[in-house]
């Protein structure tokens, strides 16, 4: 325990006297080494100032630089990025719902018309920017439509979401190009990545049942089993689960 000396105290003895003058010896070296201590953090401050004032001025400068770059310049680049996605969606959206020009309006959405950029043109001219991600999920099942599967494999899984229907739905359009190309093995890993990535009533259902039925087809029974089982018990109002009993019966076989 610390002693410490009240006022007027006088020691009893030569013994305690020489306990008291060694532990004010001991704090007085205390004292002077804090003070040392201090004094040396002082000069090494002022030796190195011109030091760390170029830090902070370095830290000053990336942060205004930050805050500029994303206010002057990539905001204002996001903002006409989408501004030029309207235009080739719209090919895109006309080119789904016609039955006779297809092709030549899936084109144009990949390739644009009328001095407006297509999806190709974004993704190039917009890299880093939200609209070139979507551009690359456009351009991808674009390219499924025109059963160029390479091409659409290698722009979906350049398109990135965290999104339910999207992100399921880009995995699973990879899964269809690798189904075309004759890869069943590629095709039922995407429809798994599909169905994993979410389980709202949209997307699930439709991948558990071309999971199943690949999984048939490469001898993977109970697989398929289990997928086309799920369809029945957690989405009975698909579409799917419709001729689902058919399926679960030739999987069981």
């Amino acid at each position: 325990m610390a002693t410490y000396k009240k006022r007027g105290f006088k020691p009893k003895n030569k013994e305690e006297e020489a306990q008291l003058e060694e532990h004010d010896s001991t704090t007085a070296e205390v004292f002077n080494t804090l003070d040392e201590g201090a004094s040396k953090t002082e000069a090494w401050v002022q030796k190195n100032q011109n030091y760390i004032l170029g830090v902070i001025g370095v830290i000053a400068v990336g942060v205004l630089a930050y805050l500029g770059y994303h206010q002057f310049i990539q905001n204002p680049k996001e903002a006409a990025a989408a501004n030029e996605l309207f235009y080739p969606q719209q090919y895109f959206d006309q080119a789904l719902a016609s039955e006779t020009e297809k092709d030549s309006l899936f084109t144009l959405a990949l390739n644009g018309a009328q001095g407006k950029y297509g999806f190709l043109d974004i993704i190039e001219e917009y890299s880093g920017t939200k609209a070139a991600n979507l551009a690359k999920y456009s351009a991808g099942m674009t390219y499924l439509n025109l059963k160029q599967y390479d091409q659409a494999i290698e722009h979906l899984e350049g398109f990135s979401s965290d999104d339910d229907i999207m992100g399921a739905m880009a995995k699973g359009g990879i899964g269809d190009a690798f189904s075309q190309l004759n890869q069943p093995e590629d095709a039922l890993d995407y429809y798994e990545k599909a169905i994993a990535h979410s389980d709202n009533e949209f997307t699930a259902p439709r991948f558990l049942h071309k999971a199943g039925v690949i999984a048939l087809e490469l001898g993977e029974k109970s697989k398929a089993l289990g997928y086309f089982e799920r369809i029945k018990e957690e989405y009975p109002n698909s579409q799917e689960a419709n001729s689902i009993d058919a399926l679960i019966g030739l999987a069981q076989n």
